[in-house]
């Protein structure tokens, strides 16, 4: 017999823990010893008492109108296990003074737990205890649902929010936990890995349930499948639909799940579908989609950044490149875990590549807690602080500061402006802007890979002091591509790069070269 579920007005109690009372004294003497649970406790005196059980019942009687015969009581028995009663409790008293024999016989025939109630222990008592002990197992259950709940929230709002979430559940829960793709790629995962084919069973389990049928409007939202010592779970994740199909949450674990695993993973099945949609990751909020409106519409981007910034407000540029292991799941994943550490929605992923505008205050010395960012994999570069006309400046700022992170193995480079007096405030700004010109003016005739290039490649190089392998890590470049284009430069600018006088004089004709036009 299978184990019978709880009644569904509340959480069962095992048949143990009322064996194991011994104010009851209550004694199992037939029937399979397991870990059934009792959902309710009734009694009855009627011949057949199955169209008045609804499961899960520990079944009281005093043998009132137990049938005589052997055969009476073998019906009795059966008709009793087929409504779904999870024991049998015969008091010895007052019609008999022991449990029949044909009825142990019965029980243990037909695999229903038979239990002996002494005299002096009234039904009312038995069942006293049964929903006092139930009434304990839902507050357990409730404290721990909320517990989790908290744990799972705090979890989301963590920088690497989706992986957090998923070690949540994968504890709560006490079993495997997946993230998977459309696909059945394994974007997170957390817990005892079960050994093979549990999960490969998961993904074909995953693609059948995320898989549209014919004549059917939307695949299920969840889906499962049990075998001894086996249970799997998949649950979809809403509006999470990608390449493949949406991501699912799929979970392995060696016990059944139970009300407290469903609600459990439900608020997770909540808080993935919060994080990974396209809403949560572009940040589409009503701001956003304003400034889109007036940019398409022909306004500057002075005027649109005016819904964006507030009053006094300035941005921050940051450039990012993917240098460490991702995890995975697409652009919306990534994006979710990206706008989540960074604190902004304003985000351009393209593959390994980022850039980003962050919002915020006028505040001196203001910089981007880049470490959340840093742990996710990747590498930053952040601009000084600056207004809206200021963010093409800013946007090489931050490109600059990307490179020499890279170049130098650092997680992340602020770029710092100058305090106090320097050179820059000695010199006026026409006129170094026109040295400038001037000294650099014979890379325009460099043919590929184009002046612009050998300027970007020579200010990389003297940033990084002239290191090949720093600069070939900064620009992506092999060190012998560095070389030939430093070469170049020296060529057409007719210089000693290897002098340490031409060096800063470059360093300063670059730093006051003003970015090229679109």
């Amino acid at each position: 017999m299978s184990n019978p579920s709880p009644s569904p007005g509340g959480p069962g109690v095992p048949l143990a823990a009322l064996l194991a009372d011994p104010v009851l004294g209550l004694r199992q003497i037939a029937g399979p010893v397991d870990a059934r649970l009792i959902g309710t406790v009734g009694t009855t005196e009627v011949e057949n008492p199955g169209p008045y059980l609804l499961g899960g019942e520990l079944l009281l009687t005093a043998g009132v109108r137990l049938p005589e015969s052997p055969e009476g009581i073998d019906a009795y028995v059966r008709c009793v296990v087929e409504a779904g009663a999870a024991a049998l409790g015969f008091g010895v008293a007052p019609v008999y003074e022991e449990v029949p024999p044909d009825l142990v016989a019965a029980c243990e025939r037909h695999a229903l737990p038979l239990l002996r109630v002494p005299d002096g222990t009234p039904f009312v008592a038995v069942g006293r205890a049964a929903y006092s002990a139930m009434a304990e197992a839902a507050h357990r259950n409730l404290r721990q649902i909320s517990e989790a709940q908290s744990a799972l929230a705090s979890a989301a709002a963590r920088p690497d929010a989706l992986r957090a979430v998923v070690q949540q559940l994968a504890v709560h829960l006490g079993g495997w936990t997946a993230l998977l793709d459309g696909r059945g790629a394994e974007l997170f995962s957390a817990g005892p890995r079960p050994p093979a084919p549990v999960p490969a069973e998961l993904r074909a389990l995953a693609a059948r349930t995320t898989t549209r049928a014919a004549g059917r409007a939307q695949p299920p939202t969840a889906a499962a499948q049990h075998h001894a010592g086996r249970h799997l779970t998949v649950r979809t994740l809403p509006g999470s639909d990608g390449p493949g199909g949406p991501l699912a949450l799929v979970t392995a674990a060696q016990e059944p799940p139970t009300a407290v695993h469903r609600s459990v993973a439900g608020v997770a099945v909540v808080l993935l579908s919060l994080l990974t949609s396209p809403r949560h990751a572009l940040g589409a909020d009503a701001r956003s989609s304003g400034a889109l409106v007036r940019l398409l519409l022909g306004a500057t981007p002075d005027e649109a950044a005016a819904t964006l910034l507030p009053a006094d407000g300035t941005w921050l540029v940051v450039h990012g490149r993917l240098t460490g292991r991702a995890g995975g799941g697409g652009e919306a994943v990534q994006l979710a875990a990206l706008g989540t550490a960074l604190g902004t929605p304003y985000l351009d992923l393209d593959g390994t590549r980022l850039r980003a505008l962050l919002p915020g205050p006028a505040a001196p010395g203001r910089v981007v807690d880049a470490e959340p960012v840093t742990r996710l994999g990747w590498t930053l570069g952040v601009s000084a602080p600056v207004a809206t006309a200021g963010l093409r400046t800013a946007d090489a700022q931050a490109d600059r500061a990307l490179r020499h992170a890279l170049g130098t193995g650092a997680a992340a480079v602020h770029h710092r402006e100058a305090v106090g007096p320097s050179v820059h405030t000695l010199v006026d700004a026409e006129d170094a802007t026109a040295l400038a010109r001037t000294r650099l003016a014979p890379l325009s005739a460099a043919g590929t890979p184009g002046p612009a290039v050998l300027r970007e490649t020579l200010r990389t190089w003297l940033a990084l002091h002239g290191s090949w392998d720093r600069t070939a890590a900064a620009l992506q470049l092999h060190r012998n591509t560095v070389r030939q284009r430093i070469a170049r430069v020296g060529e057409l600018l007719e210089l000693d790069l290897g002098d340490a006088d031409v060096r800063m004089e470059l360093w300063f004709a670059l730093r006051w070269l003003p970015p090229a036009p679109d």
